[in-house]
């Protein structure tokens, strides 16, 4: 009996690990501009989804990122463990106002940090803010930047 039990108990363990390493790819998607710029943004806003974020995905379009929406503005700090993808975070405000820019090397677990109490955080991938010549400053538009009443 003790047996079967550690087996089961093995077998699971092992379905949940692999199950772990799924990138998520069906969250729900917001259209968001930068300038004359289109992204196509999943949108993690559960703490599980936020801390999932893009691990575990080996590629994505280069006009696709996803955007971490918290409850209440906060300085909000990032780490890429289990991250395949060189990403770029973009710190941003309620207004929609960039607040800075880090570049996160994959497979690290170094901190990188919004300068600002901030309640969204946009990932893109590496260089595609400084291909489209984004800065710190720069207004992004879509409904999560709509004015709060």
């Amino acid at each position: 009996m003790f047996q079967r039990f550690v087996v089961l108990f093995a077998f699971l363990a092992i379905c949940a690990g692999a199950h772990a390493q799924q990138p998520q790819t069906q969250l729900q998607r917001v259209k968001l501009t930068a300038g004359m710029y289109q992204i196509d943004a999943q949108v993690a806003q559960t703490p599980e989804q936020r801390q999932i974020g893009l691990m575990f995905r080996k590629e994505m379009p280069q006009t696709e990122g996803m955007i971490f929406v918290f409850e209440q503005p906060a300085t909000q700090c990032f780490w890429m463990r289990n991250t395949l993808l060189p990403l770029t975070a973009a710190f941003v405000a309620d207004d929609g106002r960039i607040v800075n820019l880090a570049d996160m090397k994959p497979m690290t677990d170094d901190s990188h940090c919004s300068e600002e109490p901030v309640r969204y955080v946009l990932e893109m991938n590496q260089g595609w803010f400084a291909q489209k010549n984004i800065k710190k400053g720069t207004k992004l538009g879509g409904t999560p930047f709509v004015a709060k009443r």
